[in-house]
């Protein structure tokens, strides 16, 4: 700094470069902490996957899959199956059988949850459980008019992913 600069009060140019860097890094790293943060945790209910998303119906009871997602190559989205020691977003804990009725989409949507909320409770009958949830995958109209008549009950982390299965080694 010369005594020029101090008498009128201006930084160097070399400085100022330097403070409008620091200034604008900082923003950066602002906008990529809040970005990362800010990303909703997906709530899943009985609307998330149903049985006509692509892929649901070759996952199995005890396996893992991820959240749907647009892959090109298959065309659009799909749910790929994922060995859950790789750690999946979802795992299938069980299948429970609707009655063979009518399609009427509030009962189904009533005893998918109730019958999924008891095998849940069955499955993890202690605080083991406590850090998942659980939704159902229905059968949709078109499914149910061919004879589907099963209820896919799914295991997941809020806000996380599984690290491993998470099913109860008896």
């Amino acid at each position: 700094m010369t005594n020029q600069d101090t008498v009128t009060g201006q930084l160097p140019r070399r400085s100022l470069r330097g403070v409008v860097a620091l200034l604008c890094t900082a923003g950066l790293l602002a906008t990529m902490a809040g970005s990362a943060t800010s990303a909703p945790a997906v709530v899943k209910d009985e609307t998330f996957v149903d049985a006509q998303t692509p892929g649901i119906l070759h996952i199995e009871g005890g396996e893992c899959f991820d959240d749907p997602a647009h892959l090109p190559e298959a065309g659009g989205v799909v749910v790929r199956y994922r060995p859950c020691a790789l750690g999946a977003d979802n795992q299938v804990y069980g299948f429970v059988h609707a009655d063979d009725t009518d399609w009427d989409p509030v009962a189904l949507r009533e005893f998918a949850w109730s019958a999924c909320r008891q095998l849940f409770t069955s499955t993890w009958p202690d605080d083991t459980g406590q850090a998942l949830r659980f939704y159902p995958v229905l059968p949709t109209v078109e499914t149910w008019a061919d004879g589907d008549r099963d209820v896919m009950c799914v295991v997941y982390r809020f806000g996380g992913r599984l690290t491993g299965s998470m099913l109860p080694s008896w």
